[in-house]
This record gives C-alpha cells, structure tokens and sequence, in this order.
C-alpha cells in the first residue's frame, strides 16, 4: 500500500494507511516533522467530502525525481512541444546520473538514420569506478522514442527549422528520462523580456521572505 495524506483545512497528516475514521490512539506526522496525536485534532463537524483530502503520494514523492534541469533551453529557446524519452546509458552513467552529477546546459539532440540522439551532455565519470570501466563523459547517447514521435520530430525539424534541446533529466520509477524539446530560437527582444521576467520573480520571492 502506497503512503497516503490526510489534509484538513490548512494542515496535512500522513500515514501508512488511509486514516479513515480517525483513531484517538494514533498518531499522524505533520508535514514537516512535528507527531500529534489524532486526539488534538477538533471535532469534525462538517461532512469529509467538504474538509477531508486524501490523496496516495507514492507515484509523485516515491518515483519521480529530478537530476539536472536546463533552465538556459527556456532563456534560449521558446519552448513549442515537449516529448518525454528514454535513454540507453552505460552502467557507470546511471551511477553518476543518480548522483546528480549531469549538466545539459550545452547538450542538443538531434535525428539521423531514423534514430534520436542526445549530444554534448556531460555526464560525470563516477568515482567508485576505474578509467578502464569509465564513460567519456561527453559520448553521444541514443535517445528512445516511438518511431510515430520520431518521424513527427523530422518533419518538424526539417521543415520548420525548430531545435531539439533537453529541458530535464530525471529518474521515473528506477529508469533515467529525458524530457526534449522543440524549440524555436527567441529574438534578442524575447531573451530581455525572459530575462526580466526572471528578475521580477526573484524579487517578488524576496518581497515574500522579507513578508
């Protein structure tokens, strides 16, 4: 059984298990790290359709992580569509990739001979290992799409002069993905307004801390 959460009003409480009723003699952790007893909890007078969540957190907690996140593609490039891809790795890379130790700020993808490869991505050597059983760390990989998306990404590509960029990497139920992007180059003008667009959310996240 999946870990699940229970939000009343403002507040979250999780468990192993549905805590449906609510017992006096649990105990429920609420987020971040504070137990309370179910006894502390005020009466609920409303019906649980109106005041009670509960929602199985384990697909999005428990399986899905982020390792590396290309936030030069958006600076770059207008982001037009988004494809989710696997991607064929040496032992030694997924090592390294659940490490954290990958950057895609320079990597690019591209179709030939019918296939989809990732290049310029530079993953880590990993430290537990020799130079003899070592990847280069800037070894073109193979990207792995159904043959409908790769054919959609030529025609795109080729007709339309569009880019294929990484936008993240990241872990999904044990295997590392790729989330690619066609992307269209922005203008001068449209990185300006990327850019201020960028300070004024740093701004307004201070706004808020110092709030």
């Amino acid at each position: 059984m999946g870990h699940w959460a229970l939000g009343i009003g403002h507040w979250s409480f999780s468990g192993a298990s549905p805590p449906l009723p609510l017992s006096p003699s649990a105990s429920y952790s609420l987020f971040p790290a504070l137990e309370v007893k179910s006894s502390l909890l005020p009466a609920l007078e409303v019906p649980y359709s109106n005041f009670v969540k509960l929602i199985d957190m384990s697909d999005k907690n428990e399986s899905y992580k982020i390792v590396s996140d290309n936030r030069q593609a958006r600076f770059r490039y207008e982001i037009l569509e988004t494809y989710e891809a696997g991607i064929e790795l040496k032992g030694t890379e997924v090592k390294s990739i659940r490490e954290g130790k990958v950057n895609l700020r320079d990597g690019y993808a591209l179709i030939r001979d019918g296939q989809a490869w990732l290049l310029n991505v530079h993953v880590s050597p990993y430290e537990h290992s020799s130079d003899y059983f070592n990847h280069d760390p800037r070894r073109t990989r193979r990207l792995l799409l159904h043959k409908n998306e790769i054919r959609k990404l030529i025609g795109k590509v080729e007709q339309q002069g569009l880019t294929l960029v990484p936008l993240k990497m990241y872990m999904k139920k044990g295997l590392v993905k790729v989330s690619i992007a066609l992307g269209k180059g922005k203008k001068i003008h449209d990185k300006r307004e990327s850019l201020k667009e960028r300070q004024d959310q740093r701004e307004m996240a201070r706004a808020m801390k110092r709030y």
